[in-house]
């Protein structure tokens, strides 16, 4: 990959210049943001190579205000010209949108006034071929771990680069560097059972914290052919360990439920919550935004406000929630410096996943999650499934074409147990997560 087209300097005179001109169109507050990006990713299909895509793209989005009224306007062209355009545009806008007393910058006295340097950029200087030997040779690992392994959709390989600036018109302006870079693999397993089709990847800042290529095609080969011979089960109520890359998705609807656009309109099934028991007692939650080389790390929020580490569930209680200037001021609350979206999240582990098993005793792992049936309003839970059944702690055979089913109050109250196995790589760090009893339909 190349490098950057425009230098951070450039980026600054280019948010100034905007600034400036809102000021002279007549805005009375005004937010710019520039950015840059570009990568590479690359596909090969049993030994063949896929695709090859390059890509990069660069924009500047002003949000103007004249007074509680606010416009918005973007433009992927850096020319003085059309900067000036673009704030007309977004001011345009302004003068026909409705007052919102609640519009507005962030209060100046919350922005970050220090800048560590978190090592969020580290430039993989990988040439098309070497990616595309990665990729073979991830792809490889898997299809030699198994006769039975009798196709694939792939290995590939990605690595990307962004660059950015934001700025606004009480003072603050603020910049980063930062990488993120990947090795997949999904390979498919056949026997008289049937098909069956699993994956892995690993993703980080830095290309020397990746597991390595055959490392990766190896554990995706493993996953595919385990799945294989897999059934139903009898209906009724199990516990249910959620592997680590699904146990994800549950924390997930966790920050959805409490962040400030769910909490203001009403949509969340976790209203009034703040201070509350929302989880079992086990569960312990931080939000870090220090973490060195992490995916969501940052001194300040997308309106430059400065970022902290909080404490965001203690044995099971809820200490905050996730909110913008705008959403706090909806709500008669402070911003969280969460505009834009949550830190780095870290879920205090109780167990290695073979404890968990153990633990589990007899009952469903789940590996994979189907569908989107979740109602955020009421809690409802409902999903397609797939996994293995467990006795004694013991794995025994896959299972598919099951749905598991209950309310997120009650799966949150019913956590027995978290697992370490973190999948790196992700901004919320938690491991597999075992629930007390979840309603499995099968047969």
């Amino acid at each position: 990959m190349s490098e950057f087209s425009f230098s951070q300097q450039q980026f600054t005179d280019l948010v100034r210049f905007t600034l400036e001109e809102a000021q002279r169109q007549g805005a009375t507050a005004c937010d710019v943001d520039a950015s840059e990006g570009f990568g590479q990713n690359v596909s090969v299909r049993l030994g063949e190579v896929e695709t090859i895509e390059y890509n990069r793209d660069k924009g500047v989005g002003v949000t103007v205000y004249l007074g509680q009224r606010k416009g918005h306007a973007s433009t992927s062209d850096f020319s003085r010209q059309a900067l000036t355009d673009s704030v007309s545009a977004a001011l345009a806008i302004a003068r026909y949108t409705a007052e919102d007393e609640f519009a507005g910058l962030a209060d100046p006295a919350l922005f970050a006034t220090s800048f560590p340097d978190f090592d969020l950029y580290h430039p993989w200087a990988l040439p098309v071929e070497a990616a595309i030997e990665l990729a073979k040779e991830c792809e490889a690992a898997g299809q030699a771990v198994d006769e039975r392994i009798s196709n694939s959709e792939g290995g590939s390989v990605s690595t990307s680069a962004s660059r950015w600036v934001y700025a606004n018109s009480l003072g603050f302006i603020g910049h980063g560097d930062s990488t993120r870079h990947s090795i997949s693999a999904a390979l498919i397993a056949e026997d008289a059972s049937g098909m069956q089709r699993d994956y892995w990847y690993t993703s980080a800042r830095a290309q020397g914290d990746l597991d390595g290529a055959a490392a990766v095609g190896r554990r995706a080969g493993e996953r595919a052919v385990r799945r294989l011979g897999a059934r139903r089960i009898k209906t009724g109520d199990y516990p249910v360990l959620f592997e680590a890359p699904v146990a994800g998705s549950l924390i997930s609807h966790w920050v959805s439920a409490i962040s400030g656009s769910s909490l203001y309109r009403k949509s969340s099934f976790l209203l009034d919550s703040l201070g509350q028991q929302v989880f079992s007692p086990i569960v312990q939650i931080v939000e870090d935004p220090f973490l060195l080389r992490g995916q969501a790390s940052g001194a300040f929020d997308a309106e430059g406000v400065a970022t902290t580490r909080r404490d965001l569930v203690s044995a099971g209680v809820l200490n905050g929630y996730f909110l913008s200037s705008y959403s706090a001021r909806k709500l008669g609350m402070a911003t969280t410096a969460n505009a834009g979206g949550p830190h780095n999240l870290l879920v205090q582990a109780t167990a290695s996943f073979e404890q968990l098993l153990q633990q589990l005793g007899t009952g469903l792992l789940v590996t994979e999650l189907l569908g989107h049936g979740i109602n955020m309003v009421t809690g409802d839970y409902s999903r397609g499934a797939a996994g293995f059944w467990v006795e004694n702690g013991v794995i025994q055979y896959a299972v598919e074409e099951i749905t598991i089913a209950g309310n997120l109050r009650d799966i949150f109250k019913g956590i027995v147990g978290i697992g370490d196995d973190i999948v790196p790589g992700s901004s919320k760090r938690v491991g597999s997560i075992l629930i007390d009893k979840l309603t499995v339909a099968g047969e």
